[in-house]
Formats: C-alpha cells, structure tokens, sequence
C-alpha cells in the first residue's frame, strides 16, 4: 500500500520532508523527538502565498501518502492559499499495534506549534485544520476531546501530563470506524481457516491472556499478543500489538467501559457519547466545526450499522445550546469505500474532494 502511494505521489507532486525537533515547555513533559512529515509543496504556477495548512494523520498501517485520495485533495489545493502535511507519527506504519492514541495527540500538537511557527514568520496567522483517515479520526476526536494537557499514562509517562495542545481551526474525520465492531464481525462471520465458534474461543483467550498478562518487568513493559493469534483475528501478521493496545483496540467491556480507542461503535450510549463529542465545546480545542464524511460501502462496518443514524448521534451530541460545533456538509459518502482507494471510487472521491475544499473555504472566510 505505502509503494502504491509513493508512486502516486512521484506522479507530480512535490513536498518538503520536515523532522519536527523537541521543544521543551514548561506545561509540557519532555519527550523523544515527533516524527517527520512531508509537506506537500506548491506548483510554480500556484500563488506562492500558502499560509493555511491541512495536517492529514493516516488509519492503522498507514504511512507516507499511502492513503491514495490524499492526492486527490492535494491537486485540488494546488492553486488555493493551502499546504497539506502528511504527518508520519511514530505509530505510523507497523508502529500502531505498540502506541496510543495520547502520544499521537502529543505529536499532533507538537506538529501543529511547529507548522505555526514555520509559516507565521513569512505569511503571518494562518488556519490550521487537522484531518483523520479510520484511526486518525480516533486521533482528531481525542485531541479535541481529552482534557488539556492530556492525564499522565500510570506506565508510560511517570506521572508526567502531555502536551498542552493548541486549538485548532478545524477537523475533519474520514471513515471514523469502530475497531471493535469491525473485530466482532469477524469473529461473527469466520474465516476461511476459522469457523465462528473457533474464532470465538481464540478471540476469548487472547482477550484474558491481555488482561492477565498486559504488562511485565513490575508493570514498566508492554507485553506483546502472540503474532499467530493477532494475525488469524484480522490484523496484518507481521505487525506487533501490545497487550494494552489490543484491549483498547477490542475494547471488551464495552458498551458499558469503552477503552481509549472505541470511539465510534455504533452500541455506545448517549452517556458514553457525552463524554467524547459532547466535551468538544468544554476543551476549546475546535475553532470552527467538525466534518465527519463516513464511507457508505466500508468493509470495515458491519451491516448491521446503521450509518446515517449513528452520525445524527454524533450531531446531537456535539452540538451544544450555544453554539454548533457540527458542520453541515457532514454525510455518508454514497459508494464509498473505506479509504475510497477501489476502481470505482471516481465519483465518491469528487465528493470527498468537494466537501473538504468547501469546507477549508469557509475556514479561510471565519
């Protein structure tokens, strides 16, 4: 998939390779140095004068332009007053299965700080909206929804808090699926090497080996789910997944307790909603809106999913009496694939295309 893109992206589109540098600040703990991201560059016969940014974060497995329609947003920018990073972050490519959605949204930030600083000094205060494919919504939604700086992970962060996150301009979420759904629909249906029940009973023992055994070395090191047990259950089988981001991924006490990663599942309640979308307007993080466009042939979603209602959930909870946080070009892209990366993904492509452009139009205007 990531050489498939690369060439995409050899087929005209120049960028700028940025390797985002550590800064210390006082309201945040110290950490190894954010990843790099490529910065798509203007054509000569664009307008040189590109203040506004769009920071675009792949699903799981993703990596440098290997999510196809991101060009398709690129050419369509070429001639505006936007730049698109394609920001690689440490849990990009096979990284996922061993990180978490609170580094992400700290590298975020730290990308956000650093794209304001390299542009305001030539173009003065541009916007800047963050955009997620799949698992980047998961990112998008929990940097707009995590308290500011995020809680200290007990393992990982030694009682340090995150980084303190500046707001942004805008978001937009593309294909935000539900991991335990799509996990659950597998072990429903089967493979062609495992029957359901088989499934079934390999899903429950990997689920109480995690949590008997999530972490090792007095609780300092993630343990890791044996690849032959993560590969039969639908992930790639050379990509490692720790305990821990397996049951956050899995999300097995859900509804009732989601993990940090379910999200979106279509069984949450209102309460739960609540305590997502509906802390948007608290953390002052969205400047604009929010546009979600969910894919309305996703593989990745079970049939029993109902798409248009469950966005209109999400509405309702985000939304607040003052104010509306949700922006209306929001939709289920008719046709549309999860990455809308198949042969007949032209016409759901325009219309991905035509919403965001719209979108960072009116985001230019505020």
């Amino acid at each position: 998939m990531e050489l498939k893109g690369l060439a995409n992206l050899a087929r005209g589109q120049p960028g700028i390779l940025h390797h985002i540098v550590s800064r210390s600040s006082p309201s945040a703990s110290p950490s190894p140095s954010p990843p790099p991201t490529l910065s798509h560059s203007n054509s000569p016969a664009a307008p040189p004068r590109k203040p506004h940014t769009l920071i675009f974060v792949g699903g799981l497995g993703d990596g440098l332009a290997s999510v196809e329609y991101l060009g398709d947003i690129v050419r369509a920018l070429d001639a505006t007053e936007w730049t698109v990073f394609n920001l690689i972050l440490s849990s990009s490519y096979g990284g996922w299965g061993m990180g978490r959605l609170g580094k992400d949204i700290d590298e975020i930030a730290q990308t956000v700080n650093y794209v304001r600083e390299y542009k305001t000094p030539v173009y003065g205060s541009g916007k800047v909206v963050i955009m997620g494919h799949s698992t980047g919504s998961q990112d998008v939604m929990h940097y707009l929804n995590c308290p500011n700086p995020r809680p200290a992970h007990p393992v990982f962060d030694k009682g340090c808090p995150g980084v303190l996150r500046p707001q942004v301009d805008g978001a937009i979420m593309q294909a935000p699926v539900s991991d335990r759904e799509g996990i659950l629909w597998v072990i429903k249906c089967g493979t062609a090497r495992d029957s359901p029940e088989a499934m079934r009973e390999l899903y429950n023992k990997a689920v109480a080996d995690a949590r008997k055994h999530t972490y090792e070395d007095n609780d300092s090191v993630d343990t890791v789910v044996p690849l032959s047990v993560t590969g039969r259950i639908g992930y790639p089988p050379t990509a490692p997944v720790s305990s821990r981001r397996f049951l956050s991924l899995v999300s097995p006490d859900s509804p009732k307790a989601p993990e940090e990663d379910d999200l979106f599942s279509s069984d949450l309640s209102d309460a739960q909603l609540d305590k997502t979308f509906g802390q948007v307007a608290g953390r002052g993080l969205l400047g604009h809106k929010l546009l979600v466009l969910y894919s309305g042939r996703d593989a990745s979603v079970p049939p029993w999913v109902n798409k248009e209602a469950l966005i209109k959930r999400w509405e309702k909870a985000i939304n607040t009496e003052e104010r509306e946080y949700w922006d209306r070009r929001s939709m289920v892209i008719p046709g549309a694939s999860h990455a809308l990366s198949d042969d007949d993904q032209a016409e759901p492509r325009r219309i991905l295309v035509r919403q965001v452009t719209s979108y960072l139009k009116d985001i230019e205007s505020s």
